[in-house]
């Protein structure tokens, strides 16, 4: 007789279920999460002033007497749907700060506004893409005896694509300590760009805070070769920011020309090592910074909000780039889903963690990120809203907040996480269903001329 796969099994038995109706709910109110966090508790409303019970909910009376709560994660390798609700989030908080809206006043629209990239430098030649790949026409050879080019155009989306020409000459312990000095570069750089602007108008480089103030949104992206590049949406305001217009000498022209002279000078050393000595880390010389106009001539607002919220959802597996989930030993390493150049970083990673002058770099703990660890989405304070005010704004319209002249008390423990097999085919359909309706109410809209 032939015998169902266990996923079915468990399907079909929660299916059967009495309480399947209710359990289905609570999946769907999470948006078909791939990783619910599990709730156990009762939360009770009083009226404050006669402490009448107004309310009373308690996990007692719900399918295996818990509430099942969105994992939240960013990465649509580990959830698809709780990234999607990310996503939103970061473009409405990125076109706040370009656009208005969120508590931040249109006017920043006319503000002087770019959108940066900043690279990492070379850390030896890698395979790109067309004819970029070609030999050299002098035949350069390096000092391995290998050929500075492999002969072959290259698609775009060649595997090959990133991966150096010569493992010997490629520099996998500065690319490492670059990841991990990355964000103080760029807080160096934003105070690099400030002091430029003042001196370029005469002022104490300690007094710009009282005439402007820079803002901005920047996202860390890894590039094919597993070295990250930052794009970042970079505003001038005035000294109080996002209510305060720039002083008259605030020009998109003076901001580029601070980006770039700052991308080009600052510079970050690492501590002394005897192994490697001091290294001094800079940004590659790939630097763009272009004006963001409301007439139309440059990128698009929506798009560049788009842009910069469609990769704070990419995970490190899903860029090549090392992997999602932490590395506690060497055999994690060396069965790790990743390509031997993202291999061959973590690996040096794992080395470089061990040596006791880079200890407060904590390598080995960001070894799945190659030492990269910043946020993959960092912003100044007075860029536009926040993740946690979007938040609070939707569970409002959603009607789960306190409403005045009551008090609410929570008891609450975590009780487990994830699901059964069955339960993850359900809640994948689930989402599946969630995300094609979304989109065709997009597609509706538009066809409408309503957005």
């Amino acid at each position: 007789m032939h015998q169902l796969p266990e996923t079915d099994r468990d399907a079909i038995r929660l299916a059967q279920d009495p309480n399947f109706p209710r359990w289905l709910e609570q999946i769907t109110a999470t948006g078909g999460c791939a990783h619910p966090v599990h709730l156990s508790g009762s939360t009770t409303t009083l009226d404050a002033t006669t402490g009448e019970i107004l309310h009373h909910y308690d996990t007692r009376h719900e399918p295996g007497e818990r509430l099942l709560v969105r994992c939240r994660n960013r990465r649509a390798t580990i959830c698809p749907a709780c990234s999607r609700l990310h996503a939103g989030d970061t473009y409405h908080l990125v076109r706040a700060g370009l656009l208005g809206g969120k508590n931040v006043p249109a006017t920043v629209r006319h503000r002087p506004r770019l959108f940066v990239t900043l690279t990492a430098p070379s850390f030896g030649p890698v395979h790109r893409s067309g004819e970029a790949c070609r030999p050299r026409r002098d035949g350069g050879i390096c000092q391995h005896g290998r050929p500075l080019g492999c002969g072959a155009v290259h698609a775009p989306d060649a595997p090959v694509i990133g991966q150096p020409l010569c493992v010997d000459c490629y520099d996998y312990t500065a690319h490492v300590l670059w990841h991990a000095q990355a964000s103080k570069l760029w807080d160096r750089f934003v105070i690099d760009v400030r002091r430029r602007l003042a001196s370029s108008v005469g002022l104490v480089q300690s007094h710009f805070a009282k005439h402007a103030r820079l803002s901005f949104a920047r996202v860390a992206e890894y590039q094919k070769r597993a070295a990250v590049h930052v794009h970042a949406v970079v505003r001038l305001d005035g000294p109080n920011g996002s209510d305060d217009d720039p002083p008259t000498w605030g020009t998109a022209e003076l901001l580029i020309k601070a980006v770039r002279a700052s991308a080009g000078r600052v510079q970050v050393h690492t501590p002394y090592s005897p192994a490697v000595g001091e290294l001094a880390l800079h940004w590659g010389t790939q630097v763009d910074a272009r004006p963001l106009h409301t007439d139309g001539d440059g990128p698009d607002d929506d798009a560049v909000a788009a842009y910069v919220a469609k990769y704070v959802t990419k995970g490190a597996s899903e860029t090549g780039a090392g992997t999602d989930h932490s590395v506690t030993d060497w055999a994690d390493i060396e069965t790790a889903p990743v390509s031997e150049h993202a291999r061959a970083l973590m690996r040096t990673c794992w080395r470089l963690g061990g040596l006791p002058e880079y200890t407060p770099l904590n390598l080995r703990t960001w070894t799945h990120t190659l030492g990269y660890r910043g946020h993959i989405l960092t912003k100044s304070r007075a860029y536009s809203t926040t993740y946690a005010a979007l938040r609070a704004e939707r569970a409002h319209h959603m009607g789960h907040t306190d409403t005045p002249d009551t008090i609410t008390e929570r008891h609450w423990r975590y009780v487990g996480s994830g699901h059964t097999p069955g339960a993850a085919l359900i809640a994948n359909g689930i989402a599946e269903d969630l995300a094609a309706n979304r989109e065709w109410s997009r597609e509706a809209a538009s066809d409408r001329g309503w957005i």
